[in-house]
């Protein structure tokens, strides 16, 4: 792996000779350590903190102030990817100058490298103004459960392909849009392997996505707790990842409360010294 910086010129030389960006979102300074040794290109600091490892029921209850000392833990956490963090639901709704204020101080207080706006492709004033303030900007955009409801066919089948042309045609424009207004990369989330294609065929910025994305984009987005298995309820079932993190750690918890309840001495303890 290379330790050389990732930059956003590096990123659009890598959608030009067909590599793949990877990206990885983290909350924490040691996942980002991990990340950013791994070799992720970006890791994104992303607003599901609050759904995915607080366990809030509403993914709107984060605030800017929770999202900057969490972008601060993984900026510290980062040398080599560029680090980017969610804009929370607010600031962006708002209107421009709100979204301005809360770039700037997302970018001075945590030392991001750039800032991704949730449903960018509704706001594109607001991403020229954030870019001409000179802030770079990852813009989300993509076929939501309200996009798919408006064309009459099912959310879950726009991951695979069954989308009409009309639907089609407005991501391409939803993208080129958001690059005429500056964006740096796209996440296009749910772009199946019709629509997703086509529109990384029709922007010259990289291409990423998660949920519903695949190869054919120019990169893939992916929770570092999804990746590995860490959530808890892998523990009553194999998860399709790259690992069982939840099982490993609850035998680990298991183990160790199993030597405390044995007045056994706890491994990585301070060695008890011999008695006299």
């Amino acid at each position: 792996m290379s330790i050389e910086k990732v930059t956003l010129q590096r990123l659009q030389e890598m959608k030009r000779a067909g590599e793949k960006s990877v990206c990885v979102v983290a909350w924490d300074y040691q996942m980002a350590r991990i990340a950013d040794r791994a070799g992720a290109d970006i890791i994104s600091v992303g607003d599901t903190v609050g759904a995915n490892l607080w366990g809030h029921d509403n993914p709107l209850e984060v605030t800017l102030e929770e999202m900057i000392v969490v972008a601060k833990a993984v900026r510290r956490g980062v040398t080599r990817a560029l680090v980017s963090v969610d804009f929370p639901y607010g600031p962006l709704q708002e209107g421009t100058g709100a979204a301005v204020r809360a770039a700037i101080r997302l970018v001075k207080e945590t030392g991001v490298d750039l800032v991704k706006l949730d449903g960018a492709a509704d706001y594109p004033e607001a991403v020229e103004a954030i870019v001409r303030a000179g802030i770079p900007v990852f813009a989300q955009f993509g076929i939501t459960p309200q996009t798919a409801l408006r064309y009459g066919v099912a959310y879950t089948g726009a991951a695979t392909g069954a989308i009409p042309e009309e639907m089609q045609a407005e991501m391409v424009v939803d993208a080129k849009r958001l690059v005429r207004a500056g964006a740096s990369l796209l996440n296009f989330t749910n772009s199946g392997p019709v629509v997703g294609p086509a529109v990384v065929a029709a922007v010259d910025v990289p291409v990423l996505g998660g949920f519903g994305g695949g190869p054919w984009l120019d990169g893939r987005i992916r929770m570092a707790t999804a990746a590995i298995g860490y959530h808890e309820k892998w523990l009553d079932s194999e998860p399709d990842t790259y690992a069982n993190v939840a099982r490993t750690a609850y035998d680990a918890l298991t183990e160790y409360a199993s030597d405390v309840r044995a007045a056994r001495q706890i491994r990585g303890g301070v060695p008890v010294p011999p008695s006299s």
